[in-house]
Parts: structure tokens; sequence; C-alpha cells
């Protein structure tokens, strides 16, 4: 047995996230190219800036609501035990809902593209 202790924690960047958002990495990276994850947890309202990923990302919703949307399609809650498998180069984005907070656990490989802000009005 191997107890890993959390490496880091952090709070998302006012440039790639809207609102109150707090980045857990249990772990550090492996130093071979690979799949990394985080545990971020949404404040309400709190979502990322429009991104992608070039191998794709999976999110599991561990609590709280939340929403997320693929460029061109609807605005879709998610809730605990959800998967959402987000193809490489989709752009998406993903946060709580405005009443309550989120946490999920992302997987993917770097680099993360970062675009626009997630404007009030699309949020909804």
């Amino acid at each position: 047995m191997e107890i890993k202790r959390k490496v880091s924690s952090e709070t998302g960047s006012a440039t790639n996230f809207t609102g109150a958002v707090h980045i857990d990495r249990p772990i550090a990276p492996a130093a071979a190219p690979g799949a990394d994850w985080r545990v971020v947890t949404f404040e309400p309202c709190a979502r990322t800036a429009w991104h992608t990923h070039p191998k794709g990302q999976i999110l599991l919703v561990t609590a709280g609501s939340s929403r997320v949307q693929s460029e061109g399609g609807p605005i879709e809650e998610i809730r605990p035990g959800d998967v959402v498998l987000i193809a490489a180069g989709e752009k998406h984005w993903h946060g709580a809902s405005p009443t309550a907070a989120m946490t999920h656990v992302a997987i993917n490989e770097a680099p993360t593209s970062w675009m626009e802000k997630v404007a009030d009005q699309q949020y909804g």
C-alpha cells in the first residue's frame, strides 16, 4: 500500500475562470507524458473559459450541480455520478450551476488551449 498526500492546492486563475474555483492536485503528475488529473471545485456561478484539449477530457462529477456545454450545443445539466467524455479538440466549458457549488475530477493530458471567457448571457 502506498498513500499519496495532496501535493498542491490553488485558486483558478481569473484569466481562465469566472468566479471562485479551487483546484487540488492529489498527486504529482507523472514524469512521462500521460493523463493528469485534478479535483476541481466551482462555487455557484463559477465556470471555465471556453477551451479544448488535444486528446480530449473526462469529467466525473462527485458533488453538487453543474453545467457543461460544447460549442454549438445546448447547455447540459450534470450531477454527481455523471461522466462527461469530451472529444479531442472539442471546444467546451463547464462549471457550477447558479445556485449550487460543484466538484468534479478532471482527467486530461496537457496542454489545455484556453480561449475566451463564457459570457453571462451564454451561461444563462
